[in-house]
């Protein structure tokens, strides 16, 4: 295997406790029983318990001894005051945990549990596990107690204010931006722009052109409908919106509806039949008979149905398509949430949705965070409570936190998705009026995915250019995680993606020849645009048209919803 395939495969396992929100549904229930399950074959295992304390029993002499070598891992940022590694009280207690982590989960392998009671098992044990470590208890964590002393106390008196508020305005959970200083508008979503078009289901926006001359056919971009859509366009440097603004691009985006429960029947079908609408819009403004599509996460989903549905109608409005961190063959083992989840957790999810109208966004927001617990829980926990700071006001997390519900019925859609796989059988399913068939889309193709992707993991998303039946398909692999992978504007020293021209019949095929590009795979992806997007032409002087007029400057009236 080449040198960066290696690279690949050791980057992407780092991206432990993946989500794939196609299967969003862990069932409290279920999870519990199979906690219960655990507890029970303890009894029954004795030799698995007898390994664990015998393991645990010779590694605390060792490290009572002062023998032990055990360290933290690299990646580990827990740990990283130096009295964890100078002070022996601290090191030893550092040492006793990591070795309990690493025999814990040795102990339920051992337990030969199912396969899907051991993933629930695992899961379980290691969100105790974190919540343990002595990072996040006052008494021992060096640098909260230096902290506290310094500040004559100061710092504790902030953390129970934190504390109180993210208790009585946060639904308990530790705020990880501060959101006072993020404004839409103001701080993020600044670039300047027109709402051409308001429907129920969203806003369709006209982004005012910066030179010139704009290529002749328009840049649609479809955001997923579980977040705001100004994640493209969070501030100069980052803004992939600016970036094909300067690029000549004439460029729209979708905004679309916080739902309530009155919206509780909007499912995959209206979503697509709002896009039909809003590309009427834009060849009309545009004077365009064809666009340029992309469609980011549960977005390229939609955007997936969109281009089925018009080639099976053989309307060719789309002239080409982009799709960035998508998953349009979900499989359980994508994810360790995948493997836990069943046909039962998947309809107690869809009934609680349905019962409720919505699955709201903060739901689906802690979700995620206990997917990754240090990163995303503990360790504002040891910020904002024990250090008593506020959270930064980083644009990312507040675009993040900032979140929107689903409808029950779109829900319920992506569920089926999940279940039925439409794009991997085509012409079988029938979704959003249509036999899902993907073969038939045969127009250009450039896929996005991120190496250490832990929502919609790189090789997940590699399938889909095996279900497309385009013969011109780029597939780009960039070097960061789900968003930040987007987010990685020229100019960037770490930047860097990874290209073979040539598509294999699997991920690691693929990963074997591809080549390590340092820079951002925004140029790559302008080049293509600019191939796909027709010739120059003056730019439009005013927003919209005679017969669609602009309705409101930046940034709409759904993104406050």
């Amino acid at each position: 295997m080449s040198k960066t395939a290696d690279y690949i495969g050791e980057a992407a396992a780092d991206s432990t406790n993946a989500l794939n929100p196609l299967l969003g549904g862990l069932n409290r229930q279920e999870l519990l029983g199979s906690v219960a399950m655990m507890l029970r074959r303890t009894s029954l295992s004795p030799m698995a318990n007898a390994k664990f304390a015998g393991k645990m029993a010779k590694e605390s002499y060792d490290i009572i001894a002062g023998k032990s070598e055990r360290s933290p891992e690299r990646s580990d940022k827990r740990f990283r005051d130096p009295a964890w590694a100078n002070n022996p009280f601290y090191k030893r207690g550092m040492q006793t945990y990591l070795a309990m982590q690493e025999h814990l989960e040795d102990w339920v392998g051992d337990l030969k549990l199912g396969e899907m009671e051991h993933a629930r098992a695992t899961f379980v044990m290691n969100m105790i596990t974190d919540a343990l470590s002595p990072t996040n208890a006052l008494v021992t964590n060096p640098a909260a107690k230096k902290r506290a002393i310094d500040s004559g106390g100061l710092s504790l008196i902030k953390g129970l204010q934190n504390a109180y508020e993210d208790l009585t305005k946060n639904g308990g959970m530790p705020r990880r931006a501060y959101m006072t200083r993020c404004v839409a508008g103001d701080i993020v979503a600044i670039t300047p722009v027109k709402g051409v078009c308001n429907i129920e289901m969203m806003e369709l926006i006209q982004y005012t052109p910066v030179t010139e001359e704009v290529r002749e056919i328009p840049f649609l971009n479809i955001p997923p409908q579980i977040n705001k859509y100004y994640a493209s366009d969070l501030d100069p440097i980052t803004s992939i919106v600016q970036f094909l603004l300067k690029n000549g691009f004439q460029t729209y985006i979708i905004s679309w509806r916080n739902p309530t429960e009155e919206h509780k029947d909007w499912g995959l079908s209206e979503y697509v039949d709002s896009l039909i609408q809003c590309t009427e819009v834009i060849k009309e403004i545009s004077g365009s008979d064809t666009i340029n599509v992309s469609g980011a996460c549960s977005g390229g989903i939609t955007t997936a149905t969109f281009a089925s549905l018009l080639a099976a109608a053989g309307d060719d409005r789309i002239n080409s398509l982009t799709l960035q961190v998508c998953v349009l063959d979900p499989e359980p083992d994508d994810s360790e949430l995948g493997s836990m989840v069943s046909e039962r957790s998947l309809e107690i999810a869809r009934r609680y949705s349905r019962r409720k109208g919505i699955l709201k966004g903060d739901d689906l927001a802690r979700m995620f965070a206990w997917m990754r617990p240090n990163d995303l829980v503990w360790n504002y926990v040891v910020n904002n409570y024990l250090m008593g700071e506020d959270p930064p006001p980083y644009n990312v997390l507040f675009w993040n936190d900032d979140t929107t519900n689903l409808p029950a019925q779109l829900h319920s859609d992506y569920l089926d998705f999940g279940l039925q796989k439409p794009f991997t059988n085509p012409g079988e399913v029938e979704i959003a009026g249509h036999m899902a068939d993907l073969t038939k889309v045969d127009f250009d193709t450039f896929i996005v995915a991120g190496v250490t992707d832990h929502i919609t993991p790189w090789k997940a998303a590699y399938r889909t250019t095996q279900l497309l039946g385009s013969k011109n398909i780029e597939f780009i692999l960039s070097n960061s995680g789900h968003i930040q992978s987007l987010l990685n504007p020229p100019g960037n020293p770490k930047a860097k993606y990874f290209r073979n021209p040539s598509i294999e019949p699997t991920a690691d095929e693929w990963a074997a020849g591809a080549e390590e590009v340092a820079g951002s795979w925004w140029t790559r992806w302008a080049e293509w645009l600019h191939d796909h997007s027709g010739d120059m032409k003056p730019a439009p002087k005013e927003g919209g048209s005679e017969q669609f007029q602009p309705l409101y400057d930046a940034p709409g009236k759904y993104v406050f919803d």
